[in-house]
C-alpha cells in the first residue's frame, strides 16, 4: 500500500523554476516578437549555445570572488568522464567561448544576440528566479563609444516598442586596470579606516573585490560608501575621452541619464562604460537590464584581444513590468473552427488541411471522450476559441456539396454582410470566400 502511494504521490516542480502556461503564451510572444523586431533593425544576428559549459568558463570569465561564482551556480562534476560543468548563469562568456572557437572574429566584427534560460541558485523573489530567461547582445571587435552608446540606444527604443515607461538609465565607466588598481589601492586605505563598521560580507571582500562593497544594499553602511574615493577621480585622459563620447552621444539623442559612481555590475570582466537600466515599480528587484563594455574578457578566455560590449536583460522582469502596466496583449484566436456531425466528420477534416493550405488557422473539432457532440456545444467551443468564423459541415450540407460558414465576431460579421446569419457557400468556391471574408475582416478592424 505505501508503495501505491509513492507512485501515485504528486511531483512538484522545483522551487524557482517555473512553468511558463498556455494563458501566458501571449505575452511571452508579444515580448520576443518586439525584442527580435528591434535586434533586426540593428543588424543583429543570433546564436545559440549550450545551456552547459565547461565550469572553468565561469570561474575564469566572471571572476571567483563573486556572487555569481561562490554562491549562485549550479554546478556538478559529469559522473561518465569527471568534467567539471556548470548549467549557464549568463551568457556573455558562452558567446565568447563560441566566437573563440569557431573563430568568427577572423574576417569582421560581429553583432550577435541571443535569448534562453540561466541559472542562478538564490532565493526566489518577483522577477527573479532560479531557472530566468534572458536576452542579450554582444557587439564584438568594436572599440569606440559609439557602439556602446548604441547598446544603450537599443533599450530604449525597445521599451519605447513595448510602450513600456519610467525606466531610467544610470552611467558610469570603470576606466582601465591600470586606473582601477590605483582607485583599489585608495580605496581599500579608506575602507580600512572604517572596518568596525563593515558587516561581514563586506570585511570578507575588502581585499579580493573592494569595488563590491561600494554597491552594499546595507543601509548602515551607505555613508561610507557615499564618501568612499570615486573611481572616476583616478582615469586618464583616453578613459575619460571614451566616458564623454558615450554621454555625447546619448545626449545627442535625448536619451537622459545619471552618472552613478557606484555603479560596478556584479562581473569581473567589465572596463570602461558599465550601464543599467532600472525602474521603482518592480520593489526591490528594480535593475531590468544592464552591461558594458568587456575589452579583457576575449584574452583572458584564450582569444585574440579584443573590444567588445554587451547587455542582458530579465526577460521575466520586463514581462511584470508589462503587466504592471496593463500592457498584456489580447490572445489572438484562431481564424476558422470547423464543427461537424455525423459522415460529415471525414470531409470535414479534408476542408481544414485544404484550409490550412491557403495559410489560414484552423481548429476541427474533436470530442475529449470521443463521443459525437451537439452542433449547440460545438458552436460554444467555436465561440470561445476566439475563431472569427465557423465552418458548418452536416450530413444535410454533404449531400448537397455545401457548406455552413457563421461569422462569430462583429468585424465578421460586416466583412460578410450576413448580419450575424450563417452563409452558404458550395464547397469549392468555399476557400476563396473565407479569404476575401477574412481580408475584409482585418480591413474592418483596422
Amino acid at each position: 500500500m505505501t508503495e501505491q502511494k509513492k507512485k501515485l504521490e504528486k511531483l512538484s516542480g522545483v522551487k524557482g523554476m517555473n512553468d511558463i502556461l498556455p494563458q501566458d503564451a501571449a505575452l511571452w510572444e508579444f515580448f520576443e516578437s518586439t525584442v527580435k523586431s528591434m535586434l533586426r533593425a540593428y543588424g543583429y544576428q543570433q546564436i545559440r549555445t549550450p545551456i552547459v559549459e565547461p565550469t572553468q568558463l565561469f570561474t575564469r570569465g566572471i571572476g571567483e570572488v563573486t556572487d555569481i561564482v561562490e554562491k549562485e551556480m549550479y554546478s556538478f562534476t559529469d559522473a561518465l568522464n569527471g568534467e567539471h560543468l556548470t548549467l549557464r548563469p549568463e551568457n556573455t562568456a558562452a558567446v565568447v567561448r563560441a566566437s573563440i572557437e569557431h573563430n568568427l572574429l577572423y574576417d569582421s566584427p560581429k553583432r550577435l544576440w541571443y535569448i534562453g534560460p540561466m541559472f542562478r541558485h538564490e532565493r526566489p523573489q518577483r522577477g527573479r528566479y532560479r531557472q530566468f530567461y534572458q536576452v542579450g547582445v554582444e557587439a564584438l571587435g568594436f572599440t569606440g563609444p559609439d557602439t556602446d552608446a548604441e547598446i544603450i540606444m537599443m533599450c530604449q527604443r525597445l521599451w519605447d516598442d513595448l510602450g513600456l515607461s519610467g525606466i531610467r538609465l544610470e552611467l558610469n565607466s570603470l576606466g582601465q586596470p591600470k586606473e582601477r588598481a590605483a582607485h583599489r589601492k585608495e580605496l581599500i586605505a579608506y575602507l580600512e579606516q572604517h572596518v568596525d563598521v563593515l558587516d561581514e560580507e563586506s570585511t570578507r571582500r575588502l581585499y579580493t573585490n573592494p569595488l563590491r562593497v561600494l554597491d552594499t544594499k546595507n543601509s548602515a553602511m551607505q555613508e561610507i560608501a557615499q564618501n568612499a574615493p570615486k573611481l572616476v577621480d583616478f582615469l586618464g585622459p583616453e578613459s575619460l575621452a571614451h566616458f564623454d563620447g558615450v554621454q555625447r552621444l546619448l545626449k545627442a539623442n535625448n536619451i537622459p541619464f545619471k552618472i552613478n559612481p557606484r555603479l560596478v555590475r556584479g562581473l569581473d570582466y567589465y572596463n570602461l562604460t558599465v550601464f543599467e537600466w532600472v525602474t521603482d515599480k518592480l520593489g526591490a528587484q528594480g535593475t531590468v537590464a544592464g552591461g558594458g563594455r568587456y575589452d579583457p574578457l576575449i584574452e583572458q578566455l584564450g582569444g585574440k584581444a579584443t573590444a567588445a560590449c554587451g547587455w542582458a536583460m530579465g526577460v521575466e522582469r520586463i514581462l511584470e513590468l508589462l503587466k504592471e502596466e496593463d500592457l498584456v496583449p489580447a490572445p489572438e484566436g484562431t481564424d476558422i473552427y470547423v464543427v461537424h456531425q455525423g459522415e460529415a466528420a471525414e470531409q470535414a477534416f479534408v476542408i481544414a488541411e485544404r484550409l490550412r493550405d491557403t495559410g489560414l488557422d484552423v481548429i476541427l473539432h474533436c470530442s475529449p471522450d470521443g463521443t459525437p457532440a451537439s452542433f449547440k456545444s460545438q458552436m460554444k467551443k467555436a465561440d470561445a476559441s476566439g475563431a472569427a468564423f465557423a465552418v458548418v459541415l452536416g450530413e444535410n450540407e454533404l449531400a448537397q456539396g455545401m457548406v455552413g460558414v457563421k461569422p462569430l465576431r462583429s468585424a465578421s460579421v460586416e466583412s460578410t454582410g450576413q448580419k450575424n446569419e450563417q452563409a452558404t457557400v458550395p464547397v469549392e468556391d468555399l476557400t476563396e470566400f473565407l479569404i476575401n471574408a477574412m481580408v475584409a475582416t482585418a480591413a474592418g478592424a483596422d
